[in-house]
């Protein structure tokens, strides 16, 4: 029955293909609007489609599930809680980034301070894609597929070589996507792999009922909510991977950093034809994050239920649930799904990752007079190298000690807050000077390592809610010691149209009901129950870091109203900056 699940795979992804090529045919590939930012024509579903599939990958569905398996519904958190930063996008960061017309979140930062700070944050993402995100979307991604195709028991080739030749598959159709199409290829693909994504990812939970009920879906239900309580329980204590504490502090800035200013994803954004479509595609994703949960978090209790102590390694639970449930006609088309997925994560991070080179490193620095033509070539020549890098490196990642993609994506924090720190700083304040990020950046590194060593023993959200103040208060201090001799006001660029959309409020209430709806319904007040005692510590260092972040807020207020007014005469004019080549 190979051959079945063979056909169906190859059959939509063919497709997908062809519907790309044929939305894309006629886009102008040859300046860096339409190259990078698709000619600023996306709409609303669309972008929210793209930011969901680059969002979603085999490492988020399979670790995640794995995570519920070992677990409990506490780790909802990281899908459930993401649309309080999507709103804040819509109407905090999208607005400005679209009226600056910017292409990349370096291009905003050089604008607000200086060129050295653009560079600097453009490697760092960089590093980061090239690194980390690109091998391990690989790696994670040939498991999944070797998983479902059995291909290693099928060829008896080694698992190192069939993840190198998965690798190499995703890198050149990852590549004939960015190369031939640009980000408006990637878009349009990740258009109709999002409702293949909803179809499929909401098909497994439902047949696991099935089989956890005996064939009645009624009875699967029944067991799912009395089986074991505490499996459901959404709000963990100190000792959980994502305790409650942090929802609104630690986690809530991780997410900032992720959804608002984090170049794979926002890119999309970007691209929106008018400011309107945009906040369509950022809401319309974050009312797709409070329904994820159901099958990146529930098919693994649901496993667990089915298993027990079965599996030795919680992140075979979606895997074996594929193989357990899903009849063999429909294993094609969910594996040409999560290939899609796979796909998607790669050529995204690909086309942001290019667009961070060429514009924010290339041309500044090596060619300042680059066509758009020959930006574009250098562009492809660029995702070729990276992706080839990326499919090299991919197969070592098997040598590497269990729980290394959880510990590198903690490595991240290295960089994260420091970058939407200064982000923030730049939107409200006026007079910090281009010094500021520099110097947060060097403290907040020395900081972040000291407790790897210090605190190893502590939640890293737990970090990242003290760190974030201290790097927005770093910057206000420096601003207040030793302000920018003109005020920066915030360039009008004209390029889209900036109305809102009219809806977007009532949308965005209508998430947050959702969103407390349904930790309500997963939480001892609900179905669940406890499992775990919940510590008084827990409620004072919540207390603390609320008074940490008031203090902060309140001290910037303040050093804002001493420093504004400004005479009008010393604010800088309102025309797009010059931006000084300098060298790294």
């Amino acid at each position: 029955m190979l051959w079945i699940i063979a056909a169906t795979f190859l059959a939509y992804t063919i497709f997908v293909m062809w519907f790309s090529w044929y939305k894309t045919k006629g886009t102008d590939l040859t300046s860096s609007d339409g190259y990078f930012l698709g000619g600023r024509s996306l709409t609303g579903i669309v972008i929210a489609s793209s930011l969901i599939l680059t969002n979603l990958s085999t490492e988020q569905i399979v670790g995640l599930n794995g995570q519920a398996f070992g677990e409990s519904m506490v780790v909802m958190a990281w899908e459930v809680t993401a649309p309080i930063a999507l709103i804040l996008m819509a109407f905090v960061f999208l607005p400005r980034y679209l009226k600056a017309g910017i292409t990349t979140i370096p291009d905003f930062l050089e604008q607000r301070y200086d060129v050295r700070t653009r560079q600097i944050v453009s490697v760092l993402f960089l590093l980061g894609y090239a690194t980390v995100y690109l091998p391990t979307v690989l790696y994670s991604g040939a498991l999944v597929i070797d998983s479902i195709f059995s291909l290693t028991t099928i060829t008896n080739i080694s698992t190192f070589k069939i993840i190198f030749f998965i690798s190499m598959a995703i890198g050149i159709i990852s590549c004939g996507y960015v190369i031939l199409g640009g980000l408006k290829a990637c878009a349009m693909s990740d258009t109709i792999n999002g409702i293949g994504l909803i179809i499929g990812g909401l098909l497994i939970p439902f047949l696991a009922l099935f089989a956890l009920g005996g064939g009645s879906l009624v009875d699967g239900v029944g067991k799912l909510m009395t089986a074991n309580p505490a499996k459901l329980n959404s709000i963990g204590n100190h000792s959980s991977s994502v305790p409650w504490t942090v929802l609104l502090t630690g986690l809530l800035f991780n997410n900032l950093f992720y959804w608002c200013t984090n170049q794979s994803i926002i890119q999309r954004s970007l691209a929106a034809k008018d400011l309107a479509e945009g906040q369509k595609g950022v809401l319309f994703a974050g009312i797709f994050k409070i329904f994820g949960a159901t099958f990146l978090v529930l098919p693994g209790i649901i496993a667990y239920l089915l298993y027990g102590g079965a599996l030795g390694n919680p992140d075979m639970a979606y895997p074996t649930l594929i193989n357990d449930v899903l009849p063999i006609a429909l294993s094609g088309f969910l594996a040409a799904v999560l290939f899609g997925a796979i796909l998607s994560s790669f050529n995204n991070v690909l086309n942001s990752s290019i667009t961070l080179f060429t514009l924010d490193i290339y041309k500044p620095i090596f060619k300042p007079k680059a066509k758009d033509d020959e930006l574009v070539k250098i562009g492809r020549i660029f995702a070729a190298l990276l992706a080839a890098t990326a499919v090299i490196v991919a197969p070592f990642i098997i040598y590497a000690p269990s729980g290394l993609f959880y510990y590198l994506q903690e490595m991240n924090g290295f960089y994260s807050l420091p970058i939407i720190a200064m982000v923030m700083v730049g939107f409200f304040s006026k007079r910090v000077p281009k010094s500021a990020p520099k110097i947060a950046i060097v403290v907040h590194v020395i900081l972040y390592a000291l407790s790897k060593f210090i605190l190893d023993e502590i939640n890293f959200l737990y970090v990242l809610t003290v760190l974030f103040p201290i790097n927005i208060l770093i910057m206000i201090v420096i601003g207040r010691l030793k302000p920018r001799e003109t005020a920066y006001e915030l360039y009008d660029s004209k390029v889209v149209d900036l109305k809102p959309w009219k809806h977007a409020k009532a949308f965005s209430i209508l998430i947050i009901a959702l969103m407390v709806g349904v930790y309500t319904f997963f939480s001892p007040i609900g179905v669940a129950k406890a499992g775990y005692d919940y510590s008084n510590m827990s409620l004072v260092f919540f207390l603390a870091s609320l008074i940490l972040i008031g203090g902060v807020v309140w001290f910037w207020r303040n050093t804002n109203k001493k420093l504004d007014p400004i005479p009008k005469e010393t604010i800088a004019k309102k025309v797009k900056p010059e931006l000084k080549q300098e060298s790294i």
